[in-house]
């Protein structure tokens, strides 16, 4: 890889560290972004995305210990389900997801971070014959966005129904969704979040039922949102990218920054 190539990307992880994390906003209505101590947390209701965005870059290990100690100890008096550090691959100190491990909290699987400029991305939207894009308006397609995730991932849609409809009723304009229909079928579905203040914009799901995987039926979704991306002025497009996503997204153009994996941290029932 050549220096032009690195520099470029250590300045967009510079970027999306200090815009999407460091000075993180809120993700949802109700939901508070607060700096304490070393880390960045978001805390909100049961149903909201409870967790540490970022930490210091300087932490060392002691520091890090306490950290933790203290995220723990807000968890439990909150009563959380579950409370999330989503550590990325550059964080510090090394041994970081060990010293969460050892706090009790399970490391789930890691994704990659990928960043595109949105100008560098094709907006044309090329779908498979018998397939149409409908945009998620109210509750009915919320039911479908469920359906086809559930049937695409295999997992509960309960917690993410209940954030999207929230999205929609009182901040429309910071969430698009779209679905994939096959007839009145939801074949695939995925959104996007627009955050105020950044530069970025973050694609989520994708997730397309098995009989219509390696159709495009993926690419014509994040073809259609970083359309709407460029007329809402975003200048990057970000992705929590699987392993199988994230092949797709590096042949559209975009970049792989880092890694990202979730630490979640359930209490003990009593």
């Amino acid at each position: 890889m050549n220096d032009h190539v690195t520099s470029d990307r250590a300045r967009l992880l510079a970027d999306f560290d200090r815009e999407m994390r460091e000075h993180a906003r809120s993700d949802g209505p109700g939901v508070r972004v607060e700096r304490t101590g070393d880390v960045v947390r978001q805390t909100g209701a049961a149903h909201d995305w409870n967790g540490v965005v970022w930490s210091s870059p300087d932490l060392d290990g002691p520091r890090a210990d306490a950290a933790i100690a203290a995220q723990v100890a807000h968890c439990e008096r909150l009563g959380c389900e579950e409370f999330e550090w989503k550590l990325y691959g550059h964080d510090r100190p090394g041994d970081l997801g060990a010293r969460l491990l050892a706090a009790g909290f399970e490391a789930e699987e890691p994704e990659t971070l990928l960043v595109a400029p949105v100008a560098d991305l094709a907006t044309a939207v090329r779908l498979p014959e018998g397939v149409r894009l409908r945009v998620v308006r109210g509750e009915a397609d919320v039911e479908l966005m469920a359906r086809a995730h559930e049937q695409a991932f295999g997992s509960d849609w309960s917690r993410l129904r209940h954030q999207v409809l929230a999205r929609l009723r009182q901040a429309p304009e910071h969430f698009v969704g779209v679905l994939a229909m096959a007839g009145d079928e939801p074949v695939s579905s995925a959104r996007m979040e627009l955050y105020p203040g950044t530069g970025f914009a973050g694609l989520w799901g994708g997730g397309t039922v098995a009989a219509w995987r390696g159709r495009g039926v993926y690419r014509a979704l994040v073809a259609f949102r970083a359309g709407v991306a460029a007329e809402r002025g975003c200048r990057y497009l970000q992705v929590d990218a699987t392993e199988d996503s994230r092949p797709i997204l590096q042949r559209l153009g975009f970049t792989a920054l880092t890694t990202t994996t979730p630490y979640v941290y359930r209490p003990a029932c009593p």
